[in-house]
């Protein structure tokens, strides 16, 4: 990688509809209590916040704003086991300034994951031991080495045209970000593919809503209605765009104009053939109507009118596609 394309890594990067892909540090935060216990009273967020973000300002020089450190209480902390984590934290790390490639950026974070992770914090008596990690979907040579390693296991044996990825999955975008405004709050494919077409040639899209992850995520943010998220698949014509666009979409949350939301999101890559098992479904369930068919027709009693038009009744109309 050239210089030139590891400093572009750490700039803001506009994209279209809008829409920019702003850099930052993420670590997630696990909290267990320092030795096995059941606690009898709720954990104070504030109090916890603020012992980790001193910690961090004494041994680190991190200055950081308490927006940029989110700790949720788990529920149900009486019914828990012994062991059992007890709150979750977010932490954002967002001034970069001081970090010029990305392979220093990707340094520093691996040197301040292994610092937090393990750290005990004393609240009043109660100690609490922490584990910090770095978001799966943030590490992008993690998840090129995955690919590899997988690719170059299925390229072995008799087949010898060469594979790779090609298709990026995003989770957890919200997506009225994706829609045509002032026509729908739903994603648009026509939208999602203006979009994407940023990153190169698309050769198949799929959208859709994406509940299930909403559910859990930015429940208190102010800006988004909990479960309007939504599933993007990109399948590119090129390896090498698949390549850049997973590269630029790693370790960064995506930003409206307009909002002062910077929503996080899970990408990664597809190894499960997406497109190729959407089509042997299709092909499935074809194959399948056309046997329910004969078999029908072969059991019912002959008709007098041997011959059937071609054309569709009038009273059925076409399927066109929608949104």
């Amino acid at each position: 990688m050239s210089r030139e394309t590891e400093e572009e890594a750490l700039k803001v990067l506009e994209i279209e509809n809008g829409l920019t892909l702003v850099p930052r540090v993420k670590l997630n935060l696990t909290v267990y209590p320092s030795t096995p216990l059941t606690l009898s009273h709720p954990i104070d967020e504030w109090k916890m916040k603020r012992a980790l973000i001193n910690f961090l300002q004494t041994s680190h020089s991190l200055s950081l704003p308490e927006d940029d450190l989110q700790i949720k209480r788990l529920k149900d902390l009486k019914k828990r086991k012994r062991d059992d984590p007890v709150a979750a934290a977010t932490l954002h790390i967002w001034d970069l300034s001081s970090l010029q490639t990305e392979d220093k950026l990707r340094a520093w974070r691996t040197r301040l994951a292994d610092s937090v992770n393990g750290i005990e914090l004393n609240l009043q008596g109660v100690k609490f031991k922490l584990a910090a990690a770095v978001p799966v979907s943030d590490d992008f040579q993690g998840m090129k080495k995955d690919w590899e390693e997988f690719y170059a296991f299925q390229n072995r044996g008799f087949n010898t045209a060469r594979r790779e990825p090609d298709t990026i999955v995003l989770r957890g975008v919200p997506s009225r970000w994706f829609a045509e405004p002032r026509v729908s709050s739903k994603p648009s494919m026509l939208v999602t593919h203006t979009i994407f077409s940023t990153f190169g040639k698309i050769r198949n899209l799929n959208v859709a809503e994406d509940d299930d992850l909403g559910k859990d995520a930015n429940e208190d943010s102010g800006d988004l209605v909990s479960g309007l998220y939504c599933k993007i698949v990109v399948q590119f014509e090129k390896y090498r765009d698949f390549h850049d666009a997973l590269r630029v979409l790693c370790g960064r949350s995506l930003q409206k104009q307009g909002s002062r939301l910077k929503a996080d999101y899970e990408v990664s890559w597809d190894k499960d053939g997406f497109f190729r098992n959407s089509r042997n479904q299709t092909q499935e369930k074809n194959n399948m109507v056309s046997t329910m068919a004969a078999e029908h027709y072969r059991s019912e009693a002959p008709r007098p009118q041997a011959y059937s038009s071609r054309h569709s009744p009038d009273n059925v109309r076409p399927r066109r596609f929608k949104e």
